[in-house]
């Protein structure tokens, strides 16, 4: 195996895990201030015990974060020394703004936010969690603005091979970029949203914490309603916009090769096994002109096919063809959940249909899933090119050897399966643990420091389990 094929995998596997943890970071940094303004407007215990709950999660997931981040940005200058040299005039930029305006923003507020409860006003501290949760959103507007730019190249010159800006306005905002934030931005708050309902599903079905299960789960179907349509309409113009700037990656989702009769439309297709040496699909599954509704918003419209281009500037088309399919199909899976939670909310047992929380319990993982799917549908479908139409990705790979690259691989793989196999079994065990009470030490008025015990039931005034209540006491 060459060192380019190597290195992409390498690049692929450590983006793939860096990206899990801001699509929950980003989210679950919003729910813990939303929790804590519920705190402070009601002053009802179950809040505060909650904050606390997810608060412990966050800081974990964000650490782990932080880390794989870290990683993956040395990898610009070891295994695409190329790109980081052409390119570094703008994407160097544009990372040092993350640093400088997302990673100290939260470098202020975190320490506070994990250790500043009875210690500072409770104002401050909320307003340090709410600085937290805009610093994840800043720093998701310019990893999306530089990884857009990649992808949309606006606003440079060429300056002796390399790329420079000639309007930051142009490179900030590239044309795909309000789409593409809109589009992560959502995902992370949705992946959020699944994984709060799923755990809450847990809760109900175990019969523990139940009044705090009941809260999580109802506003994971309130908010889910509102976010995975807006997600469908933002993923809809996402789709027309790279149409616009990217009609080969379109073709390669679509799985379309060649033009049709005139007028006759695009098929959508459901289900296909795509043949790149023959140029076709085979076992291929489609509804006539639906495709040309989904993708041009006209009965009729056409779309360019991949023989438009030469096969060597063609994606691998397989992997885009299902990884878009798989993320489509989470998608619509999330809004019938929805839906059929809302109406079972309506009727009074959202929160005792053992199938319905069944069936959140299993879509808990879902936004995870979709996140990759739609990583890997944006990725290798911008290939050949590292900056489209500019830079293919073999010229854009450092001068390596295989073995060099193959060894450093490896030691990712061995390394993250060890640190994040443990921290995700640590994310896991707080989990089952569930929602602590909190109890302030009766002399300081501190919390920090005092052992919570077992959040049972019967603190918000219900009968909890013969289980529960042993471990209360």
């Amino acid at each position: 195996m060459e060192a380019l094929l190597l290195s992409r995998i390498q690049f692929g596997f450590v983006i793939s895990f860096h990206v899990l943890f801001p699509a929950f970071t980003i989210g679950l940094s919003s729910w813990l201030a939303f929790l804590e303004w519920r705190w402070l407007r009601t002053r009802d215990t179950l809040w505060r015990d909650l904050y606390f709950f997810w608060l412990k999660i966050f800081a974990v997931s964000f650490g782990m974060g932080v880390v794989s981040g870290i990683v993956m940005s040395f990898q610009f200058g070891t295994n695409w020394a190329v790109l980081a040299e052409r390119a570094g005039p703008i994407l160097g930029p544009l990372l040092s703004y993350e640093v400088l305006t997302a990673f100290f923003l939260e470098a202020s507020f975190l320490g506070v936010m994990l250790f500043g409860w009875r210690k500072v006003p409770e104002k401050l501290h909320f307003l340090s969690t709410c600085m937290v949760a805009v610093g994840t959103l800043i720093s998701t507007f310019w990893i999306l603005s530089a990884n857009s730019w990649l992808h949309t190249p606006a606003g440079y010159e060429l300056v002796d091979g390399m790329f420079h800006p000639a309007s930051w306005r142009e490179v900030i905002f590239n044309p795909s970029f309000p789409y593409r934030l809109a589009h992560m931005a959502l995902a992370a708050f949705i992946t959020t949203c699944f994984v709060i309902g799923g755990v809450a599903a847990w809760y109900l079905r175990r019969g523990v914490h139940e009044e705090a299960a009941r809260r999580m789960l109802r506003l994971s179907v309130a908010f889910a309603a509102i976010t995975v349509p807006l997600q469908i309409l933002a993923g809809d113009l996402h789709g027309l916009n790279t149409r616009e700037h990217q009609p080969t990656k379109v073709a390669a989702m679509e799985g379309h090769w060649h033009h049709g009769e005139p007028g006759a439309g695009v098929p959508l297709v459901v289900f296909a096994v795509p043949d790149a040496t023959a140029e076709r699909n085979r076992y291929e599954v489609a509804i006539p002109r639906l495709g040309s509704l989904i993708l041009t918003h006209s009965w009729d419209g056409e779309i360019e096919p991949l023989t438009a281009v030469p096969a060597d500037e063609r994606p691998p088309v397989a992997p885009v063809f299902y990884a878009f399919r798989i993320m489509v199909g989470i998608g619509m899976s999330m809004l019938a959940l929805t839906w059929v939670s809302l109406w079972a909310w309506r009727r009074g047992w959202l929160d005792r249909s053992r199938w319905l929380l069944d069936a959140w319990r299993l879509m808990a993982p879902s936004g995870f899933v979709a996140v990759l799917a739609g990583w890997f549908v944006v990725e290798i479908g911008r290939q050949p090119w590292a900056i489209q139409g500019l830079l293919r990705t073999r010229d854009a790979v450092s001068e390596i050897g295989p073995l060099a690259v193959a060894v450093s691989l490896g030691t990712f793989v061995v390394t993250y399966a060890v640190v994040f196999g443990a921290g995700g079994g640590y994310i896991l065990k707080m989990i089952r643990k569930g929602p602590q009470r909190f109890e302030p030490d009766p002399d300081t008025g501190e919390g920090d420091r005092t052992p919570m015990r077992p959040l049972s039931a019967a603190d918000h005034g219900e009968t909890d389990d013969a289980e529960a209540q042993e471990a209360s006491l």
